[in-house]
Order: C-alpha cells, then sequence, then structure tokens
C-alpha cells in the first residue's frame, strides 16, 4: 500500500515538474508579411508592374515617401522569453523598385544584416531645463506672475499698459 502512495507522489510531482518546465518555454511570434518564395520568384524585372506585383505579392507593408515609390515587405520572428522582453530572431525586407513608368526594375531582398543592435544608456531620457520636483511643477509659479491683489496696474507698452 505504502509503494502505491509513493508512486503517486511521485506521479504527481513529475506532472507538477511538467506543467512548470512548460510554463517556461519562449513565445515564438511571426509579425508582418508572409514570404511565399514561389510568389517572390513569380516578380521579374522587366515584365512585371506595380499593379501585377499588388495581384501577386499583396499591398506592400509601406511605401517610400521620398524619390520612387517603392514597395517595402517587412516580415520578422519574434521571440520572447520567459519573464523577458522581445527580441528580433529572424527579419526579411523585400523592396520591390520601379521606374517611372511603374515597371519593375529590381526586387531586393535584406536580412539580418541591417538590424541595427542599440542599448540606451539608463532609464530616464536626458532633456535640456530644469530638474524640478512634482511640488515645483504644481505650486513653483505661485507669486511669480506678480502679487495678486497688490492693486499694481501694469505700466509700458502693450494692451493695458498704455
Amino acid at each position: 500500500m505504502r509503494e502505491v502512495g509513493l508512486k503517486i507522489r511521485m506521479a504527481g510531482m513529475a506532472a507538477a515538474l511538467a506543467a512548470l518546465v512548460g510554463g517556461c518555454s519562449s513565445i515564438r511570434d511571426h509579425r508582418g508579411y508572409l514570404v511565399d518564395q514561389t510568389l517572390l520568384d513569380s516578380v521579374q524585372p522587366g515584365i512585371d508592374n506595380r499593379l501585377s506585383v499588388e495581384k501577386t505579392l499583396g499591398r506592400p507593408t509601406f511605401v517610400s515617401q521620398f524619390g520612387q515609390k517603392d514597395y517595402y515587405y517587412v516580415s520578422q520572428i519574434v521571440k520572447t522569453p520567459p519573464f523577458g522582453k522581445p527580441r528580433t530572431s529572424e527579419q526579411t525586407v523585400l523592396r520591390v523598385r520601379f521606374d517611372t513608368a511603374d515597371n519593375v526594375v529590381a526586387v531586393d531582398k535584406r536580412g539580418m544584416e541591417q538590424v541595427a543592435r542599440i542599448s540606451p544608456e539608463g532609464d530616464k531620457t536626458p532633456t535640456l531645463g530644469r530638474h524640478r520636483s512634482l511640488l515645483q511643477d504644481l505650486f513653483g509659479n505661485i507669486g511669480a506672475v506678480g502679487a495678486g491683489g497688490t492693486g499694481t496696474a501694469p505700466s509700458g507698452p502693450g494692451p493695458n499698459g498704455s
């Protein structure tokens, strides 16, 4: 009888351990455009135009704002470890360039080599100006503009002083 209780307790501990370990796995998330290599290979420079690219690849993630109106298709795989910040593990940027007649000139594909990793200093953004506390912000202007109720009228040039 004692042996059966020990086996049940061990099975319960194993199930609890499996539940704990399963809850600590990373989350993998896809964001943006789903790259289909077959469709991408079907876009040919000199043959396709802006309309055929939209019908083949769909609407772009964004269109360039300056110069030629190139199409960009962005795809990312983001991994989020347990209790951690999300990090981009894979990225693909497709750029479809057009000429002035809206015909495809080239299709460029970039990956993670274009991603810049930055690490900001500290948790506050430095700004120019005074460093004041909340109470100084709330009560700092009392008496600064003029003493109210003193009966002095503004003088000098201006809408009420001349």
